[in-house]
């Protein structure tokens, strides 16, 4: 597109030829999972779209300059680097003149995707409102993003670790309309519900695709979030995973971890905790999302 933002050939040649395209976050892979298990689900991703005839875009930045649609090369890259920075919107500026690399965020992909012409996004759980943020005031950019950019983000939920409550109700400040795609309730990532209503239930992806097309032509400029909840079989036990996540909280304060640190302390302990449990979870609710978000856009090209 420019200097800064590059499509893969295969991207800019399917959105050329409005062909569907998804868009898919890589910090799952540099701060999600330990290498090999992240290379190895960026890769089961990528086949798992392309078998369905959709061209995944994993959005990165590599040595300052924006990818979209990343090469086995890049892809190890990012999964294997020490030196990947988190990227959220005010990181790509300051990443890019510094020449860095970083994996990008559910708010950083969205706003790349915005710009590349993207209009899905799966990921694993949004970010949302932090517990104690009324005196931390810690709030994921990933709320504002889903303010400013018409993305449709397909996930499972904001995470289980946040103030669901709260992270509800900024949604509904910031006009964001939450969708429960088969559900009456917020999925809560690792658990299939949380106790609070999603704003809408959907039944299947032609309600979904109604809803994009209406949103674009009343040209609003918020995203949609769809969430999906994970697959029953692989749910965590929720009084066990609320126990194991009830310790973790007393462990931030205790060792004063907070901002971008936590989601990635939070994830490897629960995994160890678990015992591995909530990485099978994990992949298993990045799969199924992505199995709803290939749906979406085979639609979506259809009544385009």
């Amino acid at each position: 597109m420019n200097n800064l933002i590059n499509l893969s050939k295969e991207v800019k040649e399917a959105l050329d030829k409005n062909r569907p395209v998804i868009a898919l976050e890589s910090t799952i892979i540099a701060h999600g999972f330990p290498y090999p298990d992240n290379i190895k689900l960026a890769k089961e991703l990528i086949k798992q779209t392309k078998e369905k005839g959709v061209m995944p875009a994993t959005v990165a930045i590599i040595d300052g300059k924006i990818r979209v649609g990343l090469n086995d090369k890049e892809l190890e890259y990012i999964a294997k680097s020490d030196n990947i920075h988190k990227a959220s919107l005010r990181d790509i500026p300051v990443l890019n003149a510094k020449k860095l690399s970083g994996a990008t965020t559910v708010a950083a992909t969205m706003q790349i995707a915005y710009l590349a012409g993207i209009d899905l996004f799966v990921t694993g759980g949004i970010g949302g409102v932090h517990r104690g943020a009324e005196s931390s005031f810690d709030i994921s950019a990933d709320l504002n993003a889903l303010a400013k950019f018409p993305v449709t983000v397909i996930c499972a939920g904001a995470k289980s670790v946040l103030d669901l409550a709260k992270t509800q109700e900024v949604l509904e400040t910031k006009g964001v309309p939450l969708l429960g795609y088969k559900t009456n309730k917020l999925p809560a990532f690792y658990l299939r519900e949380s106790e609070f209503d999603v704003d809408y239930r959907i039944e299947n992806v032609k309600e979904i695709v109604e809803i994009i097309k209406a949103n674009k032509i009343i040209n609003n400029s918020n995203g949609i979030l769809v969430t999906v909840p994970i697959p029953k079989e692989d749910e965590l036990d929720k009084v066990k995973y609320n126990n194991i996540l009830d310790k973790l909280l007393i462990e931030l304060k205790e060792k004063s971890i907070t901002g971008k640190k936590i989601t990635p302390y939070l994830l490897s302990r629960i995994n160890k905790e678990t015992k591995g449990e909530s990485v099978q979870a994990n992949v298993s609710l990045v799969k199924n999302n992505l199995k709803v978000g290939i749906d979406i856009a085979q639609k979506l090209k259809e009544e385009i």
